[in-house]
């Protein structure tokens, strides 16, 4: 059975991609005051890209080459988030840990995006 999506808040994408954010903004509030508009900054803004492309996506999917831009855009971000990520832990603001679950949900992002990129007439067919 194939679950209705009536908003880009039905996206698991999405929903993955607000989980991320959050526990981004919960890790970085223990960064060293110094970093606040460096590292902190860049990551809380690039995990937070991710959903906001994923929602321009969305209201964009009447066009199919803007839909993918978007989404485009949204994975661009979850990469920089990577980035981040990796610059947080040789920085040892997070550990191992978090640092492997905080890659793993990008990767997964990703992934999903890529899907949604090769396949975009599943998103905007009813418009064309």
């Amino acid at each position: 059975m194939t679950e209705r999506i009536e908003s880009f808040r039905d996206l698991r994408v999405y929903k993955l991609a607000f989980e991320l954010q959050q526990e981004i903004f919960e890790k970085t509030k223990s960064f060293p005051r110094e970093e606040l508009y460096s590292i902190t900054g860049q990551i809380r803004s690039s995990s937070r890209s991710i959903g906001s492309n994923i929602t321009e996506a969305w209201q964009k999917r009447r066009y199919q080459a803007h839909f993918v831009s978007k989404l485009s855009d949204s994975d661009g971000e979850q990469a920089e988030t990577q980035h981040w990520v990796d610059t947080a832990y040789a920085c040892a603001y997070i550990s191992g840990d978090d640092h492997h679950c905080l890659l793993e949900k990008c990767k997964e992002i990703g992934r999903m995006l890529g899907r949604m990129i090769s396949n975009p007439e599943n998103f905007c067919r009813r418009f064309n």
